[in-house]
């Protein structure tokens, strides 16, 4: 018999090593430190547990109406196993979320970043010194720290120990996973090897990037009242369903019953699945 060898997914690391021995960040993936994992997850876990708690507490009552031990142990269990699905289904989200915050943080400074370049290939400087004066006025722009400054500060270093700046920027393009920066680093490094234009490809790199951009804040307010109303109607459900356990207790009884729960269960799929399939709908990218 053949063993099948199952090959393991290999993650990207947070950080990769430059050619001059820096650390350079990795805006494809993101690892939550782990004070910022524990928050997270008490947080997704609690809601979780309060939502399975309304939803299914209550179940195993005897036929007078009065909790069991089955009932108190249940009233621990599901809320545990609602918190730990909450937890797996919220981290993944909120990865995510960091990503494309840090992905757009990064595309605006890149945006500004052309813009000033191109200003300074207009006036006349050469490559390098373009480059050297775009670093001083994003220093002025952005606070240390920011994404770019980093950026800048590598490519002047790399640059200061030898090291081509086409190569600097195809690195930072590949680390960026954003298909503008990646293309403006192969197109920047054609024209800088043969002699192109680079001021005309500065300025049309920054123009398309401003105009898809100025689309994406479009489409973004348009959308925002859908995400809004979304976000509404994933609250209406556990908010009704809590009104009616708290006003009328009699009718609350009719959840724990097992047609209640099956509809409950039910329910509660249909708009979890609502939920991303909606985050789909919405996630309109340009």
């Amino acid at each position: 018999m053949k063993k099948k060898n199952k090959e393991k997914k290999v993650l990207e690391p947070q950080y990769y090593t430059s050619r001059i021995n820096t650390s350079t960040y990795n805006y494809k993936v993101y690892y939550m430190s782990v004070p910022e994992k524990i928050i997270n997850v008490l947080i997704a876990f609690v809601i979780g547990a309060c939502i399975g708690y309304l939803f299914y507490g209550g179940i195993g009552k005897d036929e007078y109406g009065q909790a069991t031990t089955v009932t108190y142990c249940l009233n621990v269990i599901i809320p545990v196993i609602v918190g730990v699905i909450a937890v797996k289904l919220y981290i993944p989200v909120r990865i995510q979320s960091i990503i494309k915050k840090q992905k757009n943080q990064l595309n605006k400074q890149f945006r500004d970043m052309l813009e000033a370049l191109s200003t300074s290939l207009g006036a006349g400087k050469n490559v390098i010194d373009s480059f050297r004066s775009v670093y001083d006025d994003m220093k002025m722009q952005y606070e240390d720290g920011a994404y770019i400054i980093s950026e800048l500060e590598l490519l002047l270093s790399g640059m200061d120990n030898n090291i081509d700046i086409e190569d600097l920027l195809l690195d930072f393009g590949e680390r960026s996973g954003n298909e503008d920066i990646e293309s403006f680093a192969k197109v920047f490094q054609i024209c800088y090897r043969k002699g192109g234009n680079i001021k005309d490809t500065v300025r049309s790199t920054y123009e398309i990037l401003n105009d898809k951009m100025e689309i994406a804040e479009d489409i973004e307010t348009v959308v925002t009242a859908n995400k809004t109303e979304q976000n509404v109607m994933l609250i209406m459900p556990i908010g009704l369903i809590g009104m009616m356990k708290l006003m009328s207790p009699d009718f609350a009884e009719n959840f724990v019953s097992p047609s209640g729960i099956m509809a409950t269960t039910v329910a509660v799929i249909i708009f979890v699945a609502a939920y991303f399939i909606g985050r789909k709908v919405l996630e309109i990218k340009i």
